[in-house]
């Protein structure tokens, strides 16, 4: 990581993600699935992307008991990630199962009942978070799973208007209602209410039509829903929706589209996680560090940029699993693209 230059501090979990081994055997009777166990969870997938475009990254996590909790520590060092906000928690490593479709796209399956990414304290937050913070991105299951929930959106209210603050709500609908849900202290419209005051604080949004389904079940017109949404509070919605085009509304401005790069498709898993991180790193290595400064972005400038997020998003999932691109490989890709 650079020593100098604004920092990008991420907020939220740490997850152990078990993918399926494509082609393995499951055994005679098919019920030993093979699957690999990879560090994951939006705040890492994040930390990780930025930190291998070259950015400046702090991530601010709860690092729970368990064998992989090294692993985890480790794959943020690889990418010269900050990990000295980490926080040694007692509890749990959270766990997810995951699932492919055939056309790699991703389902979960949740084991985070008393895990240690819920359980954010204020004061454990004050001591963590870096110097020079930039812009603070939060998101996640742990953004908006109680009791560590009101202390990430006390920390966003305070630095809202000093830094960038940048939201994702990503959601897991398991996680935020029913059996599961209520175990875990959520219900839909607690997860709604607590999602609704980081947005009302918000200068980035990412959000994705899946998530869109899951808060607005009437909504049927994506375009109306991108302009509502900036309509909220943020300067910058990005909505995705899977292959088809990327909509990017900002206040007062008319709504712009961008198709993403078409790549041969490994898996999804941190797609949406890259896509955010290189909105940041192009963000702050444009010199976007403020509300003004991102207000007065053009509208060439801004797709200029998200362009290259799209790009980090696709390189992804050309990947198994979260494992997004370096700098070097994003610059080859780009010029591939150039003289193609």
């Amino acid at each position: 990581m650079d020593s100098d230059g604004p920092v990008l501090t991420v907020l939220g979990e740490l997850v152990v993600d078990l993918l399926p081994v494509a082609g393995a055997d499951a055994g005679p009777e098919g019920t030993a699935p093979h699957y690999v166990a990879r560090p994951g969870g939006n705040a890492l997938n994040v930390a990780v992307a930025a930190g291998r475009l070259g950015t400046r990254v702090a991530l601010l996590a709860r690092l729970g008991t368990g064998p992989m909790a090294p692993a985890l520590r480790r794959h943020a060092e690889l990418s010269g990630v900050d990990v000295s906000g980490f926080v040694a928690a007692a509890e749990p490593v959270s766990l997810a199962v995951v699932g492919l479709s055939p056309d790699g796209s991703a389902d979960y399956g949740f084991h985070v009942q008393g895990a240690a990414d819920w359980q954010w304290t204020g004061a454990e937050l004050d001591a963590a978070l870096p110097g020079g913070t930039a812009l603070l991105h939060v998101g996640s299951i742990s953004s908006w799973t109680p009791p560590g929930s009101e202390a990430i959106a006390a920390l966003a209210e305070r630095l809202a208007g000093t830094a960038l603050v940048s939201v994702d709500p990503n959601l897991r609908p398991m996680l935020a209602g029913g059996p599961v849900g209520a175990a875990l202290g959520n219900d839909p419209d607690g997860v709604r209410a607590r999602l609704d005051r980081l947005v009302a604080v918000a200068d980035v949004v990412k959000v994705s039509a899946e998530d869109l389904a899951w808060l607005e079940p009437d909504t049927t017109d994506l375009d109306d829903a991108a302009r509502r949404w900036a309509g909220r509070g943020p300067a910058l919605v990005l909505l995705t929706d899977g292959g088809d085009p990327l909509r990017i509304a900002r206040p007062g401005r008319p709504l712009l589209h961008r198709d993403p790069p078409r790549v041969t498709v490994a898996d999804t898993v941190g797609a949406g996680d890259s896509l955010a991180a290189g909105l940041f790193a192009g963000l702050l290595g444009a010199g976007i560090t403020g509300r003004a400064a991102l207000e007065a972005l053009s509208d060439d400038d801004l797709l200029a940029l998200v362009d290259d997020a799209a790009l980090v998003a696709a390189l992804n999932c050309t990947r198994v699993g979260a494992d997004p691109p370096t700098a070097a490989e994003l610059a080859a890709a780009k010029e591939q693209r150039a003289t193609a």
